[in-house]
């Protein structure tokens, strides 16, 4: 099957370029939820899938919103107002989705599922009441699956949005369009999509069209059309394979000079976050030590914290990545 969105001056003149946090929550719960560990996000996956187990998120409302094939609820992605908006904007604009989106969205996951919106049913009945649990969830989702990567994730998603600026400004928007993805075709004014499980059209939605690169996605695109929306597709970002390597640390001579070997061996160590037991365990200090050397990097800009459960998770930041690999 194959689908068409036409374009016109207008249209071309209006596609734009976002990066958006909940894009990667919704790609990332669907890839915990289909269990096939795909190569690329295999690690990522055996760390984060039991933390949400062990907090029930496997069977809440998200995973009732996001199953793992077909149809997703459109309200969970919203129109990003920015380039590289944040989190909590994103939620903000969810918390104030029309309860008739709402209800329309739940109408067509019944459909597909013919569950009946099993679950959901508080949030068809009082949306406005509903939708701020709905986003409670997402935030714990996000602290457990992807706060401690985001650095990662981050840094590969703007790439990929510099890297395609650049090759608009250096070759027009028709070839990078037709560059996306196997599935995505430009033809003289109309982006043809193949194999498409949802239709994008313009009917369906508004004018333009915005593009999400996503480290998740792979390895198909994502299409939301709500009207009066722009289009959205959200296509792998180059580079998302490289995301869960580990990270060479060339400079750990250099930056032990300045920090000291203690703080530089747990810096290396967090290649995967992981918590102050762990990293008592893999570096042989003691827990009180590596707790006070993980305040005095965090209060750095070197680490982030981030709660799961009863313990809490230390990531290197971007910053410590550049340290340590110059």
């Amino acid at each position: 099957m194959e689908y068409e969105l036409s374009f016109s001056a207008a249209d071309l003149a209006q596609t734009r370029f976002a990066v958006s946090p909940l894009w990667e929550v919704v790609t990332s719960f669907r890839v915990l939820a289909q269990r096939s560990d795909s190569a690329p996000h295999q690690r990522w996956a055996a760390q984060v899938r039991p933390r949400i187990v062990r907090a029930g998120l496997d069977r809440g409302r998200l995973a009732a919103l996001v199953p793992a094939d077909g149809y997703l609820a459109d309200f969970l992605n919203p129109t990003p107002a920015g380039p590289f908006p944040t989190l909590g904007t994103e939620l903000d604009a969810v918390r104030r989705t029309p309860a008739e989106q709402v209800r329309e969205d739940l109408r067509k996951l019944a459909l597909e599922r013919r569950s009946g919106g099993a679950g959901l049913q508080d949030l068809h009945d009082d949306p406005e009441a509903v939708l701020p649990k709905v986003t409670d969830e997402i935030e714990s989702y996000w602290e457990l699956a992807l706060a401690p990567y985001w650095a990662r994730v981050q840094k590969v998603l703007e790439a990929d949005v510099f890297h395609r600026a650049r090759q608009v400004a250096e070759h027009g928007s028709a070839r990078v369009l037709g560059e996306l993805h196997e599935t995505v075709r430009w033809d003289d004014g109309t982006l043809r999509l193949v194999r498409r499980h949802c239709a994008l059209t313009r009917d369906q939605a508004g004018s333009g069209l915005l593009l999400v690169p996503s480290v998740f996605v792979w390895p198909r695109v994502l299409t939301r059309s709500v009207h009066p929306d722009p289009p959205q597709l959200a296509y792998p970002a180059r580079g998302f394979g490289t995301v869960w390597e580990p990270r060479t640390t060339a400079a750990t001579d250099a930056v032990a000079a300045v920090l000291g070997r203690s703080r530089t061996l747990l810096l290396a160590a967090l290649d995967t976050p992981a918590s102050t037991t762990q990293l008592a365990t893999h570096s042989g200090l003691s827990a009180a030590g590596v707790s006070q050397h993980l305040i005095a990097l965090r209060n750095a800009g070197l680490v982030t914290s981030h709660r799961s459960g009863r313990s809490v998770l230390y990531a290197r930041t971007s910053v410590a990545d550049q340290l340590l690999n110059p």
